[in-house]
């Protein structure tokens, strides 16, 4: 089996919900927004956010900034507050002195999530992204597995893994793919999904599991 490896983004390799705390804080400051239209964006922006939930928020509250620096402000703001813990950014170092070929597949908005790659210091030690944004698709959709292997140089067909925490999105999709399988467990697992090669509670835990496969 090839050396290849997918991972989620959020909630797999970054910290997606305390970033989001942090950086709506800060926007909702620097705009003078109100308690109800900061309370409207944490409900809006819980799973994923778009330009458009900016637009929606403009036009709800009257805002006079236009909804593109609204997005730009939080894409900034999710970019500086976002983090990788040092373990992991060191897990993917090794796999990547093993000579696996690591990329990204995530939903969200390309921008944002290239964004993140790039503040917690992700981008370095990753080959290829696809963001669901790049395609108007979303996880578990097989071509944006294809696209971030195309992105990585490789094929879907020498095989590989998919890490992440979303059981329909990750593992699902990764079976879909061709691909063994990693679940960081928390989500319920829905009836009828085929189980997962391995589960596992961090996602050092399944970086651990990926090089003890190249010893």
């Amino acid at each position: 089996m090839a050396r290849l490896v997918f991972f989620d983004l959020d909630g797999t390799l970054a910290d997606r919900q305390s970033a989001l705390s942090d950086a709506l804080t800060c926007l909702c400051r620097s705009r003078e927004l109100s308690p109800d239209a900061e309370q409207w964006l944490r409900t809006a922006l819980a799973d994923r956010a778009t330009i458009g939930d900016f637009a929606r928020l403009r036009e709800a509250f009257g805002l006079e900034a236009s909804a593109a620096d609204l997005w730009q402000e939080y894409v900034d703001l999710m970019a500086a507050t976002v983090t990788c813990r040092p373990e992991v950014l060191e897990g993917l170092a090794h796999l990547r002195a093993a000579a696996w070929t690591i990329g990204v597949v995530t939903n969200g908005a390309g921008d944002i999530q290239r964004a993140k790659l790039a503040g917690t210091g992700l981008a370095s030690l990753v080959d290829g992204v696809a963001a669901s944004g790049d395609l108007e698709i979303r996880k578990p959709d097989l071509r944006l597995f294809e696209l971030a292997a195309s992105r990585c140089g490789v094929s879907l067909a020498d095989g590989g893994w998919m890490v992440g925490d979303n059981p329909a999105g990750d593992v699902g999709g990764g079976h879909q793919a061709g691909l063994r399988t990693i679940w960081l467990r928390g989500r319920p697992w829905p009836d009828g999904l085929p189980s997962a090669h391995h589960v596992v509670d961090d996602v050092t835990d399944a970086i651990a599991i990926l090089l003890a496969e190249t010893e």
